[in-house]
């Protein structure tokens, strides 16, 4: 079924070349690696960009388009930004007649998978799909065995039948190792675990009503929601951290 035509989004001339989603793609995966299609349309959903449409329906995106992209995965990348303030940001850009900067990096093929052919991305596409052995959390991380076996029994790791460990597992043991060159002991830790319970059932009631539906688009959203939540959950406990820090430190 042909999609409606969409407008032609602020500051976007119909003389500019044209583009395929698959070409957007490869241009930002040069800089964005995660960035996949579903991405790009779930932004399309969010109302942060209106690409053209053909008279089939193909989406057709300019360079103020791929403009407007990257300035929306820089800010999510590198400033923890919730869409709704990127949003705020881009139509006082519009109203103004501005737009972020343009730029025109060379293209670069995507394979069948979106991968980029010869680029590693920075991180998983998702934590499930890493699976290490017990062995290879050990070694990769820098705990040793017993400090594993006190990690699970105080629930602060847990592994995934029949006893692989994914990417958030690894970062987990990594972390512990840091600390424990500080002195710190996983006994110290339990406290982060049953802070990070609570979050889990804070931000479950806002993501779950969207996950439980049978609409891609929908499903979507609620893991960008999810990303955002735990972005700004980030910030906010990296800054009461430092707060509660200034007295000892006599600033």
């Amino acid at each position: 079924m042909n999609e409606p035509a969409a407008s032609t989004p602020p500051g976007a001339a119909r003389s500019q070349p044209l583009m395929s989603i698959g070409e957007v793609l490869g241009q930002l995966r040069v800089d964005f690696p995660d960035t996949t299609i579903s991405k790009l349309r779930f932004l399309e959903a969010e109302g942060l960009v209106e690409p053209q449409r053909t008279a089939a329906g193909y989406r057709k995106y300019s360079w103020d388009d791929v403009a407007r992209l990257r300035f929306v995965l820089t800010a999510q990348r590198d400033r923890y930004l919730p869409l709704r303030v990127i949003r705020e940001q881009l139509a006082q850009w519009d109203s103004s007649g501005e737009q972020p900067e343009r730029s025109r990096p060379a293209l670069v093929a995507v394979g069948p998978d979106g991968a980029v052919p010869g680029r590693e991305s920075a991180e998983p596409a998702e934590s499930s799909q890493v699976r290490l052995g017990r062995a290879e959390l050990v070694a990769r991380s820098g705990i040793d065995e017993s400090t594993l076996v006190e990690l699970e029994r105080l629930g602060v790791l847990v592994s995934d039948p029949p006893g692989w460990y994914d990417a958030d597992a690894l970062i987990i043991a990594s972390a512990v190792a840091g600390l424990a060159a500080y002195g710190l002991e996983p006994r110290h830790l339990r406290g982060y675990r049953s802070a990070a319970d609570r979050e889990v059932g804070l931000f479950a009631q806002l993501v779950a009503p969207l996950a439980r539906q049978s609409d891609p688009a929908a499903r979507a959203r609620a893991a960008e929601t999810a990303r955002e939540l735990v972005a700004l959950s980030e910030q906010l406990h990296a800054a009461l951290v430092r707060v509660g820090l200034r007295s000892t430190l006599g600033r």
